[in-house]
């Protein structure tokens, strides 16, 4: 009787290839893997250029004849009707394309930077953002960033665009390299813990424990390239054990970040002692090819002038800046009253996929 059944190839034993067959294989996949990415990016950046012709088309035809919302729910029903399958082109999302093509009149600004966001992305940037300038800022920091929708949505809620790179340092005189913008860019002022609780009075443990409870949020509240070393450091100077609070290396200054925690008012005297944290950090722990250690300071509260005159005394890099538990404290109240609670903001990170 003969065998019918269908038979596959069995691909031969990885011991029985060559040693550089690993190397092929890495190699390959990397050139799959960047192919895969322009195939993604491309189609992404097609089907924006398609969404702003059709809302180019729907804001010249209304300006010409004037009509409302009706037509544009029987434009939906009649492109459904001509492409079945074809998803996207909903009342509410054609409305968006209107609204896109109106958000950015110049094409070539969709056909350059922004055309690699997602349309989710677009959408929270027209939801809201009304001035172009800051809509454009925010895609260009999310490409940056690689941030979710949902993380775009926040970042705006909590007026990122007021906090990054605005700590007080002496990064200008004190790093001597290009990376002197790139450190100043990296700082915030307030960092927002609204996700340690919103207690009044926060201990320094307190918080410290919070924010590595929250490891991930706190990262994604420092910016990128920061990687966590380890918390109440022990550093050993000539038999004496000084412990520093929270430690990192940041991957693009290629150089250690000493953060110390303050539940006070910023005081001259912190700077003293972080200065000798990143001292020895630079002695014992740093590489030659590590780039001198930087300290950053973080106060309940502070004095600009204070600070800015407190920090000119030293070469060490450092920063100081505030941190806050809610939005609402830096915030004016009019601005304030409209943001969304920690449990709300908490909520829509874990939502899912919203449908257009």
């Amino acid at each position: 009787m003969n065998d019918t059944s269908p038979r596959f190839a069995t691909p031969p034993s990885k011991t029985s290839m060559p040693s550089w067959c690993p190397d092929l294989l890495d190699s390959v996949a990397s050139h799959v893997s960047s192919g895969h990415r322009r195939a993604v990016s491309a189609a992404n950046a097609e089907m924006l250029g398609s969404y702003w012709s059709v809302g180019r088309e729907i804001l010249d035809r209304q300006d010409q004849e004037g009509w409302g919302s009706k037509v544009i729910d029987r434009l939906s029903a009649d492109l459904k009707e001509r492409f079945p399958g074809t998803k996207g082109y909903s009342p509410r999302n054609l409305k968006y394309m209107r609204s896109f093509a109106l958000a950015w009149p110049d094409p070539a600004i969709v056909q350059r930077s922004v055309a690699q966001l997602p349309w989710r992305h677009h959408v929270a940037l027209m939801e809201k953002l009304d001035s172009p300038d800051l809509r454009l800022w925010y895609a260009r920091a999310t490409l940056e960033h690689g941030w979710s929708r949902d993380v775009l949505a926040v970042q705006i809620e909590t007026g990122f665009h007021r906090r990054a790179g605005k700590a007080v340092t002496n990064f200008a005189s004190a790093i001597t390299d290009e990376r002197s913008d790139l450190a100043q860019q990296a700082t915030r002022d307030p960092y927002l813990f609204d996700f340690v609780g919103t207690a009044e009075k926060l201990r320094e443990r307190e918080l410290e424990q919070g924010l590595i409870d929250h490891i991930g949020k706190f990262l994604l509240e420092l910016g990128q390239g920061f990687a966590f070393v380890g918390r109440q450091v022990r550093l050993d100077l000539g038999g004496d054990e000084f412990y520093c609070d929270l430690l990192f290396y940041h991957l693009k200054l290629r150089c250690y970040v000493v953060i110390e925690l303050k539940a006070v008012r910023f005081d001259p005297a912190f700077l003293g002692q972080l200065n000798l944290y990143t001292a020895v950090v630079d002695d014992i722990l740093a590489t030659e090819d590590d780039k001198p250690t930087v300290g950053l300071l973080l106060c309940r509260s502070k004095n600009n002038v204070v600070a800015e005159y407190a920090l000119r005394g030293y070469r060490t890099p450092i920063g100081v800046s505030e941190w806050i538990t809610a939005a609402s404290e830096s915030l004016p109240d009019e601005v304030a009253s409209v943001l969304p609670s920690v449990a709300e903001l908490e909520a829509e990170l874990a939502g899912g996929p919203e449908e257009l």
